[in-house]
């Protein structure tokens, strides 16, 4: 057992060693945040245990020089006293809040090579942060106002406002009016998309397959800045057409062929005894009478019936623009269904046939479908190829 045991204490030593070296190195190169993240999580796992005691020390040089880092550079930048390094100062004061949260849950933390506890200078940043919250949410939310005034000249200003607005949102949650301005640039940002089904056939659809074309949310055609609606809705001013033009509904007559097909098999059906020419039994050599497979010949004659139907919808799709009422593009669509039923009657031994004829014959006879029915059949993959179509092609300016 202990040659076992040896190579795995050997192999541990050297992991933790690596991981030491590892922090040190970070702390030697300036990457202060490294060292203190590699420090934090193996004192995690036992901050008393002596070979965790190297990290306890990095950790404390660490924070010291990251901290004496980043209040440094605050200053500097405070005293540019320029609007745009307000987002920088913000973040340097949450990186020094965040800093000393992640390392209150492991104090005190005792040095015991020293014998005693690593100081960590903690300050409350609370007052600085909002201070200078305050001051980067109304420059957050001036810039946005700007941009999103540029919006009525420029649509995608509209977007870009949305951004700005939403990472305002996330850093000063409901300041000011904020959140009716990001509704309001979703709503003049978006792209507003009317579809319709136009049955340009003169046949009939069955309104369920209309229904199930303008049933946009199984499309899957999630986009922020894309909005389908079924129709129009007189309170939107649409962007786009998306139209699914029926042009042609073919439907074939109603087919039945007849086929007469025969079958032999033979097959065992139990033994019977040897017979010589002299209709004696033949033994074998202990006296016994020998036994041979008793052989049936076997014959059916199967009557196969089969009905066939076939209907295909034709159509395009356009994708129309709806302030000049131009043609932006146009990809034909084209679907069909075949409805195809066999079944048979028989004359003689089913036993003679084979798997598929032996089904047939056990098969009930179906009615043809109506027309009604094969459109809505059709239409199923005709859904398919106008999913395919509309998700890869999306409306651009």
């Amino acid at each position: 057992m202990k040659k076992y045991i040896l190579p795995f204490i050997l192999v541990f030593l050297i992991i933790s060693c690596n991981s030491v070296k590892s922090t040190e190195k970070a702390l030697n190169s300036g990457d202060y945040d490294k060292a203190i993240s590699l420090s934090i999580n193996n004192l995690k796992r036992n901050k008393t245990k002596e070979k965790n005691q190297p990290y306890v020390t990095t950790l404390e040089n660490a924070f010291k020089k990251v901290k004496e880092r980043d209040e440094k550079r605050i200053v500097f930048l405070k005293k540019e006293n320029s609007a745009e390094k307000l987002e920088m100062i913000y973040e340097l004061y949450q990186q020094l809040k965040n800093r000393q949260e992640s390392i209150k849950p492991l104090l005190p933390l005792k040095n015991l090579a020293t014998g005693r506890n690593a100081e960590f200078n903690m300050r409350n940043y609370d007052n600085d942060l909002l201070n200078v919250k305050k001051d980067y949410s109304e420059y957050l939310y001036q810039k946005a106002l700007v941009i999103y005034k540029q919006g009525e000249q420029d649509k995608y200003k509209y977007r870009t406002a949305y951004s700005d607005l939403k990472y305002l949102d996330n850093v000063n949650s409901n300041y000011k009016d904020v959140r009716n301005l990001i509704n309001e640039a979703y709503d003049r940002g978006a792209d507003y998309i009317a579809v319709f089904v136009k049955n340009e056939t003169r046949q009939i659809i069955p309104r369920r397959l209309e229904e199930e074309l303008l049933a946009l949310d199984t499309y899957g055609l999630d986009d922020l800045w894309s909005v389908y609606d079924a129709g129009e809705n007189n309170k939107i001013k649409y962007d786009y057409r998306l139209e699914l033009n029926l042009v042609q509904i073919n439907i074939s007559p109603e087919r039945v062929s007849k086929k007469e097909i025969v079958r032999e098999k033979q097959v065992k059906d139990g033994y019977k005894y040897l017979l010589n020419k002299q209709g004696r039994y033949v033994k074998d050599s202990l006296g016994n009478r020998i036994k041979v497979d008793k052989i049936l010949n076997l014959r059916c004659k199967v009557f196969k019936t089969t009905k066939f139907k076939r209907s295909s919808i034709v159509g395009v799709v356009k994708y129309i623009d709806n302030y000049s009422n131009r043609l932006l593009n146009e990809f034909s669509i084209e679907s069909e269904f075949v409805f195809e039923h066999g079944f048979a009657t028989y004359r003689g031994d089913k036993r003679a046939l084979d798997t598929p004829l032996y089904n047939l014959v056990n098969a009930r006879e179906s009615r043809f479908p109506t027309n009604e029915q094969m459109i809505y059949d059709t239409g199923t993959d005709l859904k398919e190829k106008f999913k395919y179509i509309i998700t890869r092609n999306r409306f651009t300016r």
